[in-house]
């Protein structure tokens, strides 16, 4: 079988992680199995750049003399969101041409830039989800997941998801095991597909600014199985539900009933791989009471059930 070619775009202001993270895991690949896949970098003009940590990067040549590659990665970083007009213009004529276009992190602002994901679902870094749904309304974006495939663009979250794609496009070129022996060696899980979430409720959130609301927020984390209903926390707050509910939205960016269900599922989430309790219980510690409506949830956002998902995310246990 002909190597698979990788071609990175560099550019200054990249985040070195979005491009050395998913080049190593295909570089673990092709040492795993060789020829599997060739890895190439090019710049606009073949120059060096420099990334946001200082790092200085070569290129081995130039975008307009690189070939049509089979996976072509665009990497994200403070460079992405301000791109070079000729680099927009690149991708735009380019990345159609390749097999698998990718984006890590903020690096789908270029592919948005150059049309190539409207019509299309999307994610980016939880931080910029916004803003890249406010300049590119075409464009489908789903703040949650750590990736999202569409086709033959994928586009991941933020830095070290760009680790958990490539070791899914690996996983699909070469097999499981030899996706999880790359995991296994970059001391990374591979137990993170497209739908699961890529950050936490505490980190989806906007800490309030007013104490009162604080502490009903850390109340929430500290005691997911109690009664968190709005007028339950309004008389936390000592405020009254209407001007409580309200007042949680425009400080957090979400209601509390949302805020509650992203605490209650990311507490399940966490004993589910972290312990070994029993489904009935995590649901009565989690909130849910039953593990029929731990289930729904569970289904609900993440697509799959909760004993399917500890059978993916647990860790095994070493001997």
């Amino acid at each position: 079988m002909a190597p698979r070619t990788v071609l990175a775009v560099l550019f200054d202001g990249l985040q070195s992680l979005d491009v050395t993270g998913p080049l190593e895991v295909f570089a673990g690949a092709d040492l795993l199995s060789p020829g599997a896949y060739r890895i190439r970098t090019a710049s606009l003009d073949g120059a060096p750049v420099r990334t946001t940590s200082g790092l200085r990067l070569v290129p081995d040549g130039s975008l307009a003399d690189a070939r049509d590659p089979d996976i072509l990665l665009v990497p994200g970083g403070p460079g992405s969101l301000r791109p070079d007009p000729r680099l927009v213009d690149w991708v735009r004529e380019r990345g159609p041409r390749a097999a698998r276009l990718v984006s890590v992190c903020t690096g789908a602002a270029v592919l948005a830039g150059a049309g190539l994901l409207d019509g299309r679902r999307a994610t980016t870094h939880w931080a910029y989800c916004d803003r890249l749904a406010r300049e590119h309304p075409a464009v489908e974006i789903d703040p949650d997941p750590v990736y999202v495939r569409d086709g033959h663009i994928s586009t991941s979250a933020g830095v070290t998801a760009g680790i958990d794609l490539a070791l899914a496009l690996v996983e699909e070129d070469l097999g499981r095991d030899a996706a999880l022996t790359i995991a296994r060696h970059l001391v990374v899980f591979l137990r993170r597909p497209g739908n699961q979430a890529q950050f936490s409720a505490q980190l989806a959130a906007q800490t309030a600014q007013r104490e009162p609301l604080r502490d009903v927020q850390r109340w929430i984390t500290d005691h997911p199985d109690a009664d968190l209903s709005v007028d339950t926390l309004a008389a936390r707050a000592r405020l009254s539900p209407r001007h409580f509910a309200r007042a949680f939205r425009a400080e957090t960016g979400m209601t509390p009933g949302r805020y509650v269900d992203r605490v209650r599922l990311e507490h399940a989430r966490r004993l589910l791989e972290d312990t070994a309790g029993g489904v009935e219980e995590i649901a009565r510690t989690s909130g849910y009471g039953t593990p029929e409506a731990m289930r729904r949830a569970f289904v609900r956002t993440l697509g799959t059930p909760p004993a399917e998902y500890r059978r993916r995310f647990r860790p095994a246990t070493t001997p």
